[in-house]
């Protein structure tokens, strides 16, 4: 986990931000777009006292420039996230402006304290801004005094983000069209790894611009068209957004509109991104404040002091202990356990299907089963399951995730020439440095092929027609595909256990001990330990390239290739195991545990009434306090010392951030600085009308 410095920036200051994605509405009369420029706040900050003659911000007064908050700003704000408020929280409309105005208020004060925050530290001038605003064009003041305060990089993000925002906006038009006229039925998408076509936040393309459908895509740089897109339904999409723009007032007479940079619309995004960025800058200024308190010492006291608490509360209390376990993440750690035997499974369901498991739902007891188990029905019927990979979707849903896997990336096909295709290409080929455009995915190794027959065909309209066909395994055959994408990665498995033919065939009494409880232990089918695990760090599990690493995420890719557990799915380690009595099927329960018992690397396989389960450890508490924080490895990244100082830094920047915020909020939103013309947009929420007339059509 990167700590994300940006993201803690804005914390306290409201995203809603005027003009963001309009939604299409009829056109508005010539009187209501005059109505929406009515000035509906005014900010001011240098007028509180401490920019008075004397004051410690005097010498600034002349060079920050009040700010104006028009109605407009309000509507389009209450269109992006208001109306949730109202729809969805149970908000009155006038509590839902209210708390609008107030961020749109609390964002200008940000912007102008920020100001003064620069020329304080020095490293900026009053005489620098003024130069810089003087020597810019008329329409180009405003954004040449935020530019003043970022060097080239930040510029050159600015220019890129707005950009994308509106290459965004226009997508989502063009996905509404595109979705409106498909008439094919979609299987329900299968769910994709977390950080999917997540894009490296420091990501700049110089070549990258805005399709509207008259240009190319192929001349937009690194830009990428929604799936199903052709020049028709872009251009249809962008002329949507004029509509949507010209109803706001957004769009000026004598506009060229076939030029989308020459929009005034365009120039609006522009501040609100460079606005954007002065506010991150100022973020990451006062994290770099925060940071001078985080050292070593005091990450290593706030590790002991955790440790001492949890092993004090978790030695005595195992219901505490076991909610933690629930909520462990890579920001929530539990860093002592009162037993060994406590861990993390993966489950990989493979189902029975709807007919077999109305034949075990209809079937009688086992002969003369005086508990009502039908253990012999179910061995039956486990040696029908079929599995198939689930990803069909990933080929055929809104986007298509495939790709040919090429000789240089190592893909497993299992020995069949015919599979080729790989999933998430701009994850896994477009992912390294950092100036790449994508994040790496998280734990998902990507390099098992989709098992079964793809033939992609384009048809008469100009959409990909796909005829996809699964392979159908037993649980062997998953075994099989399961053991070799390991062996091909360099890991082996030592087995424990490993079913005879006999399993399907167990007499009534192969299921019971002698006490005439239930042998859970004859159920598990299959056993086995990786033997490169042996010797296994807990503080690596989540290094990429890591032993650890690697299995956990070549099993997190079979899950999502097979598993039909899909709460399972996306988890952090995977279900919680403990070794007491738990809610979970009680062959899953003794499995589970199994598996624990032996450790991360362990593979069990058991039946039970939904199918076959594939149960990996990835995680057991083999002694009571499984990591070691080591400040030596607080920047490789994945360890437990890197997440976990990364956790404290996060937590400690954006409390300190915050405070501060909220330090200069108070100081300057009060009567002097802020002044509200509540009458001017009071008829928004009067009775509601206006909301429900025009400001609640979200398209």
């Amino acid at each position: 986990m990167a700590f994300n410095k940006k993201k803690t920036a804005a914390v306290g200051i409201a995203a809603v931000m005027a003009l963001g994605a309009l939604a299409g509405c009829d056109l508005v009369s010539v009187d209501l777009q005059k109505d929406y420029q009515q000035v509906i706040a005014e900010v001011d900050i240098t007028k509180g006292e401490d920019f008075a003659s004397g004051g410690k911000y005097a010498a600034y007064a002349d060079a920050i420039e009040s700010s104006s908050i028009v109605k407009r700003d309000l509507v389009a704000s209450f269109m992006n996230v208001g109306y949730l408020y109202v729809e969805s929280y149970g908000y009155s409309y006038e509590e839902a402006y209210d708390l609008i105005k107030n961020s749109l208020v609390n964002r200008a004060i940000y912007l102008q304290y920020a100001q003064v925050y620069f020329f304080e530290i020095g490293d900026y001038t009053v005489e620098g801004y003024e130069a810089a605003v003087n020597a810019a064009e008329e329409g180009d003041k405003d954004i040449a005094g935020l530019a003043y305060f970022l060097d080239e990089e930040e510029i050159a993000k600015a220019e890129y983000d707005v950009k994308v925002s509106l290459n965004t906006a226009i997508d989502s038009l063009e996905t509404s069209i595109i979705n409106f006229e498909d008439e094919h039925d979609h299987d329900e998408a299968r769910t994709t790894p977390t950080g999917v076509d997540t894009v490296n936040e420091d990501f700049v393309d110089p070549a990258y611009k805005v399709y509207t459908g008259s240009n190319s895509a192929s001349d937009c740089g690194s830009y990428e068209t929604v799936e199903r897109s052709t020049p028709s339904t872009r251009t249809r999409a962008y002329k949507r957004l004029l509509a949507n723009l010209n109803s706001y007032g957004l769009i000026q007479k004598g506009e060229n509109t076939s030029d989308v940079t020459a929009l005034s619309y365009y120039q609006i995004q522009r501040r609100n991104t460079y606005e954007d960025a002065v506010i991150d800058k100022l973020g990451e200024a006062f994290e770099a404040e925060a940071e001078k308190g985080i050292t070593e010492e005091w990450v290593k006291a706030k590790y002991d002091e955790t440790l001492a608490s949890q092993q004090r509360t978790f030695s005595s209390d195992t219901t505490s202990f076991e909610s933690a376990l629930d909520s462990v993440s890579d920001t929530s750690f539990v860093l002592y356990a009162p037993d060994e035997n406590y861990g993390f499974v993966l489950n990989i369901l493979l189902p029975f299907s709807s007919t077999q498991s109305a034949a075990l739902s209809a079937a009688p007891a086992d002969r003369g089963d005086k508990n009502g188990n039908k253990f012999m029905t179910r061995a039956s019927l486990l040696d029908s399951v079929r599995a198939t990979d689930q990803r069909k979707t990933w080929f055929t849903g809104h986007e298509d995730y495939s790709f040919v896997a090429e000789e240089g990336d190592n893909a497993y096909t299992g020995g069949i020439e015919e599979r080729q295709y790989l999933f998430f290409e701009n994850n896994m080929k477009k992912s390294e440095g950092e100036t790449a455009q994508y994040e790496p995915l998280k734990n998902y190794y990507g390099k098992y092929t989709y098992n079964g027959t793809v033939d992609k065909t384009e048809g008469e309209d100009g959409k990909t027609e796909f005829t996809i066909t699964p392979n159908k395994l037993t649980i062997d055959g998953f075994l099989s595909e399961m053991e070799g994408y390991l062996s091909a990665n360099g890991y082996t498995l030592e087995k424990t256990i490993s079913a005879p033919e006999s399993y399907y065939d167990k007499s009534l009494s192969d299921y019971y001990k002698e006490d005439g409880t239930v042998d859970y232990s004859s159920f598990v089918y299959y056993e086995a330990k990786v033997n490169e695990l042996s010797d296994f760090k807990a503080n690596n599990v989540f290094v990429a390239g890591s032993d650890e690493n690697n299995v956990m995420s070549m099993m997190n890719e079979l899950s999502f290739a097979y598993n039909t557990d899909t709460a399972g799915l996306n988890s952090y380690l995977g279900y919680a195991v403990s070794p007491n009595s738990t809610d979970y099927m009680k062959e899953f329960e003794y499995a589970a545990q199994e598996a624990v018992r032996g450790g991360a690397g362990t593979i069990v396989v058991v039946p039970t009434d939904y199918g076959w389960h594939i149960i990996y450890c990835t995680f057991s508490y083999a002694g009571s306090a499984p990591y070691t924080f080591d400040w030596n490895e607080i920047e490789e990244e994945g360890t437990f010392s890197n997440l976990y100082y990364e956790a404290l830094k996060a937590s400690n920047l954006t409390t300190y951030s915050s405070s501060r915020q909220s330090e200069i909020i108070n100081s300057f939103n009060n009567d002097s600085c802020v002044t509200v013309y509540e009458k001017r947009y009071s008829d928004l929420f009067q009775d509601g009308s206006e909301s429900d007339s025009h400001a609640g059509h979200n398209h």
